[in-house]
């Protein structure tokens, strides 16, 4: 009897470790990307965006044949104005949603203090339009709805589809959009500082960061990262020969 019972628990064992597996190994498989790209988003395109305007700046004043000293001030005052501009827009954006997340939260606590009934048959009939059953529905809405400040989080999380817990930092989002674009923006002007006479060393710099832009951008994208990094390359390459002619026509227009 005894070995019997251990046999079975063996065998049970075996079997547990089987159902097991095929679940162990869907979670490994059954991965998905951060569709909203986490800080890498924010961080690339910053740094992309930085890239374009100042390999575009430079290559347009390099183009009217004036000294490498004046393209360094130009390169350095667009740094220091695009960097400033994408630090006050994105801090502005982020504060407003902010505060527009934080009013509707307000509203909301307010009409689940006043009508608690109204709102939990509000919460119940969301559940029911996705597909769950009333009864369950309802059961659900009524032990979600026993504690106030989590009724708030799951209606505000349902109706308008963001985390209260998880709201982004306007300060931060701020810094990160200067940090990024201040690194993408300072390429062009690398060699410039570094001692270089020519335009084509800032242009293959500036060319480079941007097919590394493209390449990181491909893990938010699914693409391949040749084609995005390819496809930067040439967006970039485009805006400075356009930038290089016109800076050569008034060039020499002026002189």
């Amino acid at each position: 009897m005894a070995s019997s019972s251990a046999a079975a628990d063996n065998l049970a064992g075996d079997v547990t470790e089987a159902e097991d597996k095929p679940h162990d190994a869907h979670r490994d498989n059954h991965t998905h990307r951060d569709v909203n790209g986490g800080w890498l988003r924010p961080a690339v395109f910053g740094a992309m965006d930085g890239l374009v305007s100042n390999l575009a700046l430079i290559t347009g004043v390099a183009g009217s044949n004036v000294a490498s000293q004046t393209i360094v001030i130009t390169g350095m005052a667009g740094l220091a104005a695009g960097a400033f501009s994408m630090a006050a827009g994105e801090y502005t954006s982020v504060a407003s949603q902010r505060e527009l997340v934080l009013a509707e939260l307000e509203v909301e606590r307010e009409e689940i203090r006043k009508n608690p009934a109204e709102e939990e048959r509000e919460l119940a009939e969301l559940y029911v339009s996705r597909g769950v059953e009333p009864k369950l529905a309802r059961e659900v809405a009524e032990q979600l709805s026993r504690d106030p400040e989590l009724a708030l989080e799951i209606h505000v999380r349902e109706e308008l589809g963001v985390d209260p817990g998880d709201l982004p930092s306007p300060a931060i989002a701020a810094v990160s959009s200067f940090g990024a674009f201040a690194v993408g923006a300072v390429l062009p002007v690398l060699p410039y500082l570094l001692g270089a006479e020519q335009l084509w060393p800032a242009v293959l710099l500036a060319l480079a960061g941007l097919f590394l832009c493209g390449s990181l951008v491909a893990r938010v994208t699914a693409r391949s990262w040749w084609y995005s990094g390819l496809r930067q390359f040439i967006l970039g390459g485009a805006a400075a020969a356009v930038t290089y002619g016109l800076g050569s026509l008034l060039g020499t227009a002026v002189n």
